[in-house]
């Protein structure tokens, strides 16, 4: 394989389009997610269309062993990772107390362990040979808390500022970290998470777009990456540094009622 991009999350949403794109720049891929029919249809078609190699590697993320497993599978069939896309990840709408600590924890796992762990592992290879790209898909939520997803909220702003940190540990190398914070995407996220149903999610963007804007990024070698915001979310975030934070919480929290 040549050119290799890893992607988590691949059978859907913004991994189904990183996946499409890099198959248009004629790279090869590995692509992870628990939907092994779902992967099979999307292989199939990516290696008909652009005659390039696409390994499927069905795993939940959610479990501690999962990266482990995932990064001796590829060393072991000698495959090199040029890009690294953690995409994986999903939300949950409610109040803290009110909602299952296994979905919460099962959330932590897979936004934040598994992220941290697949770059772990694959980073010293990059090191090793001065060279390859890594993308961690955070959130525009990064930016603030979010009571009524107050998990959700902050496993992304781990991811951002994770993200950051390593960028800059890298300063002196040929690797770059790239951080993309969509805004609303039009994905499974807002289904799966119950916001669907909220003011935040009434106008959402294609996930083509974002992931369009998150891979270009990437290979261009950008530190953060915002894409996908509303007019109206694009002044609210200009304005952040200047709103009281107890009326930034209620202005959160009201977007996110259920309507």
């Amino acid at each position: 394989m040549k050119n290799v991009a890893l992607i988590t999350g691949a059978s859907s949403g913004l991994g189904k389009e990183f996946a499409q794109l890099h198959a248009e720049q004629n790279g090869d891929l590995i692509i992870i997610a628990r939907r092994q029919d779902k992967l099979a249809a999307i292989k199939a078609n990516l290696e008909r269309t652009y005659e390039i190699s696409v390994k499927i590697i069905v795993k939940d993320l959610t479990q501690p062993e999962a990266a482990k497993e995932i990064y001796d599978e590829i060393t072991q069939e000698n495959i090199t990772v040029d890009y690294l896309i953690n995409n994986a990840g999903f939300g949950g709408h409610g109040k803290f107390h009110e909602r299952a600590w296994e979905q919460d924890l099962a959330m932590i796992n897979l936004n934040v362990v598994a992220l941290t762990a697949l770059t772990r592992y694959f980073l010293p290879d990059f090191v090793a040979r001065n060279r390859g790209k890594i993308l961690n898909v955070s959130s525009t939520a990064s930016f603030l808390p979010g009571p009524l997803q107050a998990v959700y909220y902050a496993t992304k702003a781990y991811v951002t500022f994770f993200s950051n940190a390593i960028a800059e540990e890298l300063h002196d190398t040929n690797i770059t970290v790239t951080n993309l914070m969509p805004g609303a995407t039009a994905t499974e996220f807002a289904s799966t998470s119950g916001m669907d149903k909220t003011n935040l999610f009434e106008k959402p963007v294609s996930a083509r777009s974002v992931a369009k804007d998150g891979y270009d990024g990437m290979l261009s070698g950008k530190l953060d990456v915002v894409s996908g915001l509303t007019f109206s979310q694009k002044v609210m975030m200009k304005m952040l540094p200047f709103t009281p934070k107890k009326m930034l919480l209620k202005q959160v929290r009201q977007m996110q009622e259920i309507n």
